[in-house]
C-alpha cells in the first residue's frame, strides 16, 4: 500500500477509483460502508445497491452519474448535491466530487470519486430544492406575496393561468388580478393573515391578462421568519373554471329537462283534455287519447336516436304514417333529406298523426282502393320554406266534415306555432292538405336543415271573440307549445274571458300590448329558445299585470322579474283561472285607484 493510498483508505469519506471502462480499481472501508458490501475489484461501480437521485429528487440516469460524465467528457464534477438511495430506502444528501485520473501523456486512464456528509445544512438546502422544483413544475399557481400585497414569487402555473409573466408581477401588487368587485377581499385576506390565520379553500374569481374571468380554488398561508414572525403569504390557487362551467352546464341542462318534462305533461294534459271534448263515448276517448301519446312517444323515440338534435322528416312519415302495417303499398313518398329541430319535429309528428288517422277513418286507407301520396321539397323563391303535400285519391262519396274537429284545429295551431300554413280541401276523391314551413337560413346543399319558429314575418294576430260574447276581461296569452296554448285559451273563452292570441313570439305578443284593452298576461318563459325579456318589459311599462305560466323554476326566469306570478306546468282548470283572477284584480285595483293592491309585475 502506497502513501497516496494509505491517505485515501484513512478518509472518513467515502472514496472510489475506477479504471476507463468504470471497473473498481480501488475502494476505501468508507465506500465499503456506503456501498453495503465490499464490491469486488473489476466490478462495474453502478452494480452497487445504492442507486442515485438528483436533489429534486428526479432518478439519475445511468450516464449521469459522476463517474460516467468525468469518464465521458474528462472534465471534474466538484461539489454537486446528489442523494443516495440505499436499499433499504433509507435516503442521504451527499456532496459528489469526482475528477479524471491520467497517465503521463495525459491519457485518460480512469476517475476517482468522494462522497462526503453534506450535513444538516445541505440537507435543508437540498430539502428546499426538492420544494422549488415542486412549485416550479406544479400545473396550480403558487404565489407568494409580502403582508402589502406585494408578489415576491410568481411561478410557472400562475403564468399559465392568468398570463402574465414574472416580469410583469414581481413586484407589483396582486390586487392587478383581483376583479374591481372583490378588491375589499385581498384587504380582509391580508388582515387575516396579519392575525396568523390560514385561510382554507375557498372559490373565488381572478382577472387573467386578457381580461377573462377564472374561477380559482384558494388556500393562503402565512409565511413567517426565522423568529416566528408573520412577513408575506404563500397563495395555492387551482383553476376551477371548467368545474365551474361543467357546474353551471349540469344546472343548466336539470333546468332544461325539467322544464321540457314539464312541458311535455302539459302538452299530454292539454291532449287529454280537448281529446275527451272531442269524442262522444269513453272508448273513443281512449282511442283518440292513446293514438295522440303514442305519437308523441315515438317521435321523442325519434329525437332520443338522434341525439335530440332533430329528426329527419322522412323518418316522421315512416313513424307516423305508415306505423309498419300493411299500407305501405299503397302509400307513396318523396322528398329530399330534411332534418328538423326537436320542437318543431314533436309538433309536426302530431300533424301527420291526425291526418294518418284520418285517412285509416274516413280516407284514402279506410277503402280498399284508396291510395295515398306524400311528397315534399324545398322552396327557394321566398326564402327557404318546406312545402308538403298529402293528397289521398281513390275516395268514393267523399263528405266533407259539417264541423271542425279538434285534429283540424291541432294542424292548424301547431303549423301557425312555426310561422307556417296548412290549407286542407276535398275536391275531388279525396283530401288534400298543403303544408308549408319555414326552414332556417343553415340549410344545405343536401336540404338537411333545422326549422325555425322565427324567420318569416309573423302573420296577423288571430282575431279575438267578439267583445258581446264576453265581458270578464282580456287576457294575452303568449305561449309556443299549440296545444298548450289551444287549451288554456279554450279554458279561459269558456268562462267567458276574452282571450288575445294566443301567441308564439315577441313579434306577434308586443303589438298586441301596445293596442288598448290588455288587461293581464300568461306568459311562457321560453318561446322555442328565445327570452320573453322585451315582452315582459313591455307588459310593465304598459302597467299590464302577468304571470309567467312556465316548467321552469323562478331561477330560470328574467332576473329583474323573478317575484312576478308563477303558473307551474302542468296546471289545472283552477289554478289558471285562480291566477287570471289575481291578474285582473290587480289590474281593477290600479285602474280605479283601488286600495287592492294589484299582483306585483
Amino acid at each position: 500500500m502506497t502513501l497516496g493510498t494509505d491517505l485515501l483508505e484513512a478518509l472518513p469519506v467515502a472514496v472510489y477509483a475506477t479504471d476507463a471502462q468504470g471497473r473498481v480499481t480501488f475502494r476505501n472501508e468508507a465506500a465499503v460502508t456506503l456501498w453495503g458490501e465490499r464490491p469486488a475489484l473489476g466490478s462495474r461501480i453502478d452494480d452497487g445497491s445504492w442507486h442515485l437521485l438528483w436533489p429534486d429528487g428526479r432518478a439519475m440516469r445511468p450516464e449521469e452519474t459522476p463517474l460516467a460524465v468525468v469518464l465521458r467528457d474528462g472534465q471534474a464534477w466538484s461539489g454537486r448535491a446528489v442523494i443516495l438511495v440505499r436499499e433499504d430506502g433509507a435516503r442521504q444528501a451527499l456532496a459528489a466530487h469526482a475528477g479524471p485520473l491520467r497517465d503521463g501523456s495525459g491519457k485518460l486512464t480512469g476517475a476517482v470519486m468522494l462522497l462526503a456528509d453534506s450535513g444538516d445544512t445541505r440537507q435543508s438546502e437540498i430539502a428546499a430544492l426538492h420544494l422549488a422544483a415542486i412549485v416550479a413544475s406544479s400545473d396550480d399557481a403558487i404565489v407568494s406575496k409580502t403582508l402589502d400585497g406585494i408578489v415576491t414569487s410568481w411561478n410557472a402555473g400562475a403564468v399559465r393561468i392568468f398570463g402574465y409573466t414574472q416580469e410583469e408581477m414581481i413586484g407589483r401588487s396582486i390586487k392587478r388580478i383581483i376583479p374591481a368587485d372583490l378588491q375589499q377581499e385581498e384587504d380582509e385576506i391580508l388582515a387575516r393573515l396579519r392575525a396568523g390565520e390560514r385561510i382554507d379553500h375557498f372559490d373565488t374569481v381572478r382577472v387573467a391578462k386578457d381580461g377573462r374571468q377564472v374561477h380559482i380554488s384558494l388556500t393562503i398561508s402565512p409565511i413567517r421568519d426565522s423568529s416566528g414572525s408573520i412577513v408575506g403569504a404563500s397563495k395555492v390557487a387551482r383553476d376551477v373554471t371548467e368545474r365551474k362551467r361543467s357546474e353551471e352546464m349540469r344546472a343548466l341542462l336539470f333546468s332544461e329537462l325539467n322544464h321540457r318534462v314539464k312541458n311535455t305533461l302539459a302538452t299530454i294534459q292539454a291532449i287529454a283534455s280537448q281529446s275527451m271534448r272531442s269524442t262522444t263515448s269513453p272508448e273513443a276517448f281512449v282511442a283518440a287519447f292513446n293514438g295522440r301519446v303514442q305519437a308523441l312517444a315515438r317521435a321523442h323515440d325519434l329525437l332520443v336516436q338522434g341525439g335530440m338534435r332533430g329528426a329527419t322528416l322522412g323518418d316522421l312519415v315512416r313513424e307516423q304514417v305508415l306505423l309498419g302495417s300493411g299500407d305501405g303499398a299503397r302509400i307513396v313518398t318523396s322528398g329530399p333529406r330534411v332534418v328538423l329541430d326537436a320542437r318543431v319535429a314533436v309538433q309536426l309528428a302530431l300533424v301527420l298523426h291526425e291526418l294518418a288517422t284520418n285517412a285509416r277513418k274516413h280516407g284514402a286507407l279506410a277503402v280498399p282502393g284508396g291510395r295515398l301520396s306524400i311528397t315534399w321539397e324545398v322552396a327557394v323563391a321566398a326564402g327557404r320554406e318546406l312545402h308538403l303535400t298529402w293528397r289521398e285519391s281513390g275516395v268514393p262519396g267523399l263528405e266533407v266534415p259539417g264541423r271542425k274537429g279538434f285534429g283540424s284545429t291541432l294542424i292548424e295551431r301547431s303549423l301557425e306555432a312555426n310561422r307556417g300554413e296548412a290549407r286542407v280541401s276535398y275536391a275531388g276523391d279525396g283530401l288534400a292538405c298543403a303544408i308549408r314551413l319555414p326552414l332556417a337560413e343553415t340549410f344545405d346543399n343536401l336540404a338537411d336543415a333545422r326549422l325555425s319558429s322565427a324567420l318569416s314575418p309573423p302573420p296577423a294576430p288571430r282575431p279575438e271573440c267578439p267583445v258581446a260574447a264576453a265581458r270578464k276581461g282580456r287576457v294575452l296569452v303568449v305561449e309556443d307549445e299549440p296545444l298548450v296554448a289551444l287549451a288554456i285559451e279554450e279554458e279561459l273563452r269558456a268562462v267567458g274571458y276574452t282571450v288575445l292570441g294566443p301567441v308564439a313570439s315577441a313579434a306577434r305578443a308586443i303589438p298586441l300590448i301596445a293596442e288598448p284593452g290588455c288587461e293581464a298576461a300568461l306568459v311562457d318563459a321560453n318561446l322555442d329558445g328565445q327570452p320573453v325579456d322585451d315582452i315582459v318589459a313591455a307588459l310593465t311599462e304598459r302597467g299590464v299585470p302577468f304571470a309567467f305560466a312556465t316548467g321552469y323554476g323562478r331561477e330560470a326566469l328574467p332576473r329583474p322579474f323573478r317575484d312576478a306570478p308563477l303558473l307551474t306546468k302542468p296546471f289545472s282548470h283552477s289554478q289558471l283561472l285562480a291566477i287570471v283572477e289575481q291578474l285582473l284584480a290587480g289590474h281593477r285595483a290600479t285602474s280605479t285607484g283601488s286600495d287592492l293592491p294589484p299582483a306585483r309585475p
